[in-house]
């Protein structure tokens, strides 16, 4: 038998004779005859190959390598002895870890609250948070990387193929130069809005919401002059900052006050054509069975 292979139970034993030096009291305190437990050690020291205790008719003392060895084998013995504990947090999702993918949006407001509120009650879980748009988090989910993801998306247009959980409904409102005049509106007429140039993030990052604003220029029978394209929220207020155009953003991005930009809400269109909104929803893996992410989709829930 290798020394990997050495039996608790022999440490356990070890121990306890190094906490009397008396291998009959340290008997009686494991419950056994010493005999057996003076075979045990013999054994112990034989399979390690080292002599542990120096054995006189009067005395018994540690050797050095018995010095070395006690912290560690008491250190094993209590880490063996929290295993089950272990086992059962960690399949009732408190331990473990949780890859959690993001957008942007969700940093403004939803995500620090909850990501708080979850690591207080649930301390042992290790959460790992990843920025990422949501065609990224669709092939981080795919290839395993990530265990779930805030999207963003047009109302009932969630992501197919997984499962998923709304957390949050929002319009869609308009980022403008401060020193656009429509900007000194309240509320810009519609059809003045869709006749200026925009910047737009590309289809592929949020197919449903791209199409819901395409749609709605062509029911006004045009089409979106679209002067920049952008990926993150905040680069896209920025780019309006800078002139180049307005900006169709989720009303969670007017937290993010950048100088030189308003956010408005249009007027009501022409035969009273809803504005797109969109949806935030949690998604994961219908076939991930981890507690942890169990856990973690409970919560979401009940906020």
């Amino acid at each position: 038998m290798s020394d990997a292979n050495i039996e608790l139970r022999l440490w356990r034993q070890f121990v306890a004779v190094a906490e009397e030096l008396h291998f009959g009291r340290a008997a009686r305190s494991l419950h056994m005859t010493q005999p057996p437990l003076t075979q045990a050690i013999a054994l112990l020291e034989q399979r390690l190959g080292v002599q542990l205790f120096e054995r006189t008719k009067r005395s018994v003392q540690l050797t050095e390598a018995g010095r070395v060895l006690l912290p560690q084998a008491r250190e094993l013995l209590a880490r063996a002895q929290s295993l089950p504990a272990q086992a059962r947090a960690a399949a009732a999702g408190e331990t473990g870890r949780l890859r959690l993918a993001f957008v942007s949006t969700v940093g403004f407001d939803l995500l620090p609250q909850w990501v708080r509120l979850f690591r207080e009650r649930h301390p042992l879980v290790q959460l790992e948070l990843l920025e990422a748009t949501g065609d990224v988090q669709l092939e981080l989910l795919a290839r395993g990387e990530a265990d779930a993801g805030f999207v963003l998306h047009s109302p009932g247009f969630a992501p197919e193929g997984l499962s998923h959980c709304v957390v949050a409904t929002e319009p869609l409102v308009l980022a403008l130069p401060q020193s656009h005049p429509l900007a000194r509106l309240e509320s810009p007429p519609l059809a003045d809005v869709l006749a200026e140039p925009i910047v737009l993030f590309p289809r592929r990052i949020l197919p449903s919401v791209y199409d819901a604003l395409i749609a709605l220029y062509h029911a006004a029978g045009q089409s979106p002059k679209v002067a920049q394209e952008a990926i993150q929220m905040q680069t896209i207020v920025n780019l309006v900052s800078a002139g180049l155009g307005l900006a169709w953003v989720p009303q969670s991005v007017t937290q993010f006050q950048r100088s030189g930009v308003v956010y408005r809400q249009p007027g009501a269109p022409g035969r009273r054509r809803a504005l797109p909104g969109c949806e935030t929803s949690l998604i994961w893996p219908a076939g991930n069975t981890a507690p942890a992410l169990a856990r973690f989709v409970e919560f979401v829930k009940a906020q």
